[in-house]
């Protein structure tokens, strides 16, 4: 990959492993190329030449603090490849339509149910929609 080019695209940014890895090691926030090299299996000018790539990509911001740099995630360029990837699964388009969002991953906590038609209301009775006795399920003999 050309480092020189005046734009990267974020998903070929991210293509490269160890740049996956240097934005996991930004998600709790700043770091320095240092502390970033020290949890990865490359040289710290091999970091700082990841870095640059997704800086050109919008993935990073970097912040000169002296002699050293600091860098962290923007949260502007996630956003952005956020809605791309929204876009690319038409994603978008299905939440404008008042489709049912996504799953959540694996140990998300689970979205509150949103009360049906023929919720309770404070008393403790129906709204009159939908009411009835409520019935027993049958259990199936195996």
């Amino acid at each position: 990959m050309n480092a020189y080019r005046d734009s990267i695209d974020p998903f070929e940014a991210l293509g490269d492993a160890t740049r996956r890895a240097i934005v996991e090691g930004l998600r709790d926030g700043e770091r320095t190329v240092g502390d970033l090299a020290a949890d990865l299996p490359v040289s710290r000018p091999a970091v700082s030449q990841h870095l640059g790539v997704l800086k050109v990509a919008g993935l990073v911001l970097e912040r000169p603090q002296g002699t050293r740099r600091y860098y962290r995630l923007d949260p502007i360029g996630l956003v952005r490849l956020q809605r791309r990837l929204e876009g690319m699964w038409g994603l978008d388009a299905a939440e404008d339509a008042g489709a049912a969002p996504p799953p959540a991953p694996a140990g998300a906590p689970a979205p509150a149910p949103s009360p049906g038609p023929a919720a309770e209301d404070a008393t403790g009775k129906g709204d009159g929609k939908g009411g009835g006795k409520k019935r027993k399920k049958k259990r199936s003999r195996k």
